[in-house]
């Protein structure tokens, strides 16, 4: 149940979000892309309820050198890196470059693993759902809808339990449609509107796309044809 304390958990988090979503449900052409890790047991819990396709789109932080905490911007599928062009500006470009390349890394290995050699989804025309479990900066869904842009879908749609006020309106331009439950003025970090707010790991990543995956094509299987047809 949705309050103004949060969420019980992440699974929680997505049936409320979906809730909300309902106007999309019978859209033939819906895709659910999860941020991963933590926004993939939410989009599950979406893409369940609107009977959508589920897959993960993988947005990586740039963390500032020294304070990684800090996002000094995000790189996301397809080669596309923003930047907070406050926090690069004091920052040497050796490290901006090496930031970057271990993260590249990190973000085509996590691609291998997660699809398990499953093709990834082509969102072009469609209607694509991109949801985490909430926003802090906004940089990582900044360049998630910047990729995704580049593949030419109909309309995307930034959908999350709860983020910052800054960060929901700086997508409110960027995106064709946001969805934030909760935008609290005490917003310190995502994990403090959560009871459970566990990592979540690989395996339940891969568990999770593959349990998806398998309810949607038996819920979508071709019907056979009727005898004499």
């Amino acid at each position: 149940m949705l309050t103004s304390r949060g969420f019980k958990d992440r699974a929680e988090a997505g049936r409320a979000l979906a809730a909300r979503l309902t106007h999309h449900a019978h859209d033939s052409d819906l895709l659910v892309l999860g941020l991963p890790r933590g926004g993939i047991p939410v989009a599950f819990e979406v893409a369940r309820a609107l009977q959508a396709p589920l897959d993960v789109f993988v947005v990586r932080k740039l963390g500032l050198p020294g304070h990684e905490e800090l996002a000094m911007g995000a790189i996301a599928s397809g080669g596309i890196t923003v930047f907070d062009q406050r926090l690069i500006e004091v920052v040497p470009r050796d490290l901006i470059d090496s930031v970057v390349a271990r993260e590249a890394a990190e973000l085509a290995r996590r691609e291998r693993e997660y699809r398990d050699h499953r093709s990834p989804p082509t969102p072009a025309a469609k209607t694509v759902i991109l949801v985490d479990d909430g926003l802090a900066t906004g940089a990582s869904m900044h360049a998630a809808v910047r990729a995704l842009r580049t593949l030419q879908p109909r309309q995307i749609v930034v959908a999350v339990p709860v983020a910052s006020r800054e960060a929901c309106r700086s997508l409110t331009g960027v995106a064709d449609e946001v969805v934030c439950l909760l935008m609290p003025e005490d917003f310190y970090a995502v994990g403090q509107w959560y009871d459970d707010f566990a990592q979540v790991s690989d395996d339940e990543v891969r568990a999770l796309l593959a349990s998806a995956w398998t309810q949607y094509a038996a819920t979508h299987a071709p019907e056979e044809p009727e005898e004499g047809e």
